[in-house]
């Protein structure tokens, strides 16, 4: 179920993972995500489920990122 606090920490972490503006390099980007999804699951926003599917597109997007700097 999304409430109002899930929507504004899946928007939250989304603007993180796709924002080109923000002056982070892939590995920094990356650590950024991983303490959101662990940020939400510790305040209780999401579950465990939530948390690893957070961070296997947070892991997608770090391995393409730093395949496309090589």
């Amino acid at each position: 179920m999304f409430n109002n606090a899930k929507v504004e920490a899946f928007t939250a972490w989304h603007d993180l993972l796709v924002n080109p503006e923000l002056e982070l390099d892939a590995q920094e980007r990356y650590d950024e995500l991983l303490k959101f999804a662990d940020g939400f699951q510790a305040n209780g926003i999401i579950d465990s489920h939530e948390r690893r599917t957070l961070i296997e597109i947070a892991t997608v997007a770090y391995t393409r990122a730093v395949t496309v700097e090589a």
